[in-house]
């Protein structure tokens, strides 16, 4: 198992890419810190999950865009488990309205969250992945960070931007302590976006080589790589799996 009795915290793991990456560390032999933000019964579900595999978790609430919440989080986690050895940086949210309809609350609530929420999370956790040999931090950005997707997600876009140009930045100034990678998924079937139109879904299928969206587990294999041996040699690397979306 490539993270046996590694400890894991996973932001935005009661659902979607986050419950699939908390999961697939757990059948690696990880222990897992589930954060969430409002859905607790989701959260405990996929503790429970975890501790069926046979690896201890934890369920913590936190908002990632308050500071105080932040920290409150990785003391409880650390009281815990002990330490920190790999954090991927999961939790965002997205409003789908159009670019004109947009309202400052809105925008200000995307970058707290996706931006601002990484940034956070990064700084505080460092101080304990330090302690540790091997950790490795992974940020789950997007191709709309890249190549922008629509203007109904231009706050989503500038913040997915903004987290590849932080992982880039802090892959920098961890090194050679620790390393840091992204993960830049395309679409994904996930409960985000399960109200998508259907003719909207099918356009976007057909603009993706492998016509079809990817399942929340392939992305989370794609970020078990960035964090293993494996990718001992990549930092500051983001990772595209978008499914060859043009």
């Amino acid at each position: 198992m490539r993270f046996e009795n590694k400890v894991v915290l996973v932001t935005g793991s009661s659902r979607g890419i986050g419950r699939a990456t908390a999961l697939a560390f757990a059948q690696e032999g990880a222990h897992v810190t589930i954060n969430y933000e409002k859905n607790r019964a989701d959260a405990e579900d996929t503790v429970a999950e975890i501790r069926k595999i046979g690896r201890d978790a934890i369920a913590i609430q936190a908002d990632v865009a308050i500071e105080d919440d932040v920290k409150r989080m990785l003391q409880e986690a650390v009281a815990h488990f002990g330490g920190i050895d790999v954090l991927v940086n999961n939790a965002g949210i997205v409003f789908d309205v159009p670019i004109l309809e947009k309202t400052v609350e809105q925008w200000q609530r995307t970058l707290a969250v996706n931006l601002i929420g990484t940034f956070l999370c990064i700084k505080e956790t460092v101080p304990y992945l330090t302690e540790r040999s091997g950790s490795s931090i992974v940020t789950i950005s997007s191709n709309n960070g890249i190549d922008t997707g629509s203007p109904e997600s231009a706050d989503y876009d500038a913040s997915k931007a903004g987290i590849i140009s932080l992982t880039k930045n802090f892959a920098q100034a961890l090194a050679p302590k620790i390393r840091v990678n992204s993960v830049a998924p395309g679409w994904i079937d996930t409960d985000m976006n399960k109200d998508l139109p259907v003719e909207f879904v099918e356009s976007e299928t057909q603009k993706t080589a492998l016509k079809r969206w990817a399942k929340p587990e392939e992305i989370a294999k794609a970020a078990l790589f960035l964090c293993s041996d494996d990718a001992s040699f990549i930092t500051g690397s983001i990772l595209v799996a978008d499914g060859g979306y043009r």
